[in-house]
């Protein structure tokens, strides 16, 4: 038995410990994560608290887990989607809220505050922006979250192939647009990835 689905069990007995880890440990990727649907901080907040609410009410009927990350991440994705389409339904504007994560990596935010790498950031700017929204979600997902492609798979509903297909078509692309940078581009994202 995994660590994961120790600790998972030990949720679903009730041992206050396991939910107190399990929360602890998930709830600031779950927040970033959050970010790349909404800007609004309560709102994702309460969408996270909203989550292990039902997790605890209904501890005894859910099934096993063997990657904690993964099933939270899979769970806040699908009440975030459900949330923001109804909210977009009461605000009647499409373009206020979207379904889809923005991707948009620590690394570019960093880079913003630092003078003397404008030129690198801009060229990275160009390089991300010439992927499309699943290029950038499946990218985000195998190199910032350290996520396997099947893991790829189930969160975006993909095939495996699909799945290598946009991580290797978004990686070609880079390496085109940003040439002796997509090194460093590369390292970067590696090493964001140790933050989650």
């Amino acid at each position: 038995m995994s660590e994961d689905s120790h600790i998972w069990e030990k949720f679903k007995n009730a041992e206050d410990s396991a939910l107190s880890l399990i929360y602890s440990q998930h709830v600031d990727f779950l927040f970033g994560y959050g970010r790349k649907f909404s800007d609004d901080e309560d709102f994702i907040f309460d969408t996270i608290q909203d989550l292990f609410y039902y997790l605890i009410t209904n501890r005894k009927n859910l099934g096993e887990v063997k990657n904690i990350k993964l099933y939270l991440l899979k769970s806040l994705q699908r009440r975030l989607i459900l949330e923001l389409e109804k909210k977009q339904k009461q605000a009647k504007r499409n373009n206020d809220y979207h379904t889809e994560p923005e991707i948009v990596f620590p690394a570019e935010e960093n880079l913003i505050r630092d003078e003397e790498e404008q030129a690198q950031l801009e060229l990275i700017r160009q390089g991300m922006q010439q992927l499309n929204s699943k290029q950038r979600e499946a990218l985000y997902y195998k190199y910032t979250c350290g996520f396997s492609y099947q893991q790829i798979c189930e969160i975006m509903s993909v095939s495996y192939d699909t799945a290598r297909q946009l991580v290797s078509r978004a990686v070609g692309s880079l390496k085109k647009t940003l040439g002796k940078d997509f090194l460093t581009l590369f390292f970067i994202l590696k090493k964001e990835a140790f933050l989650f």
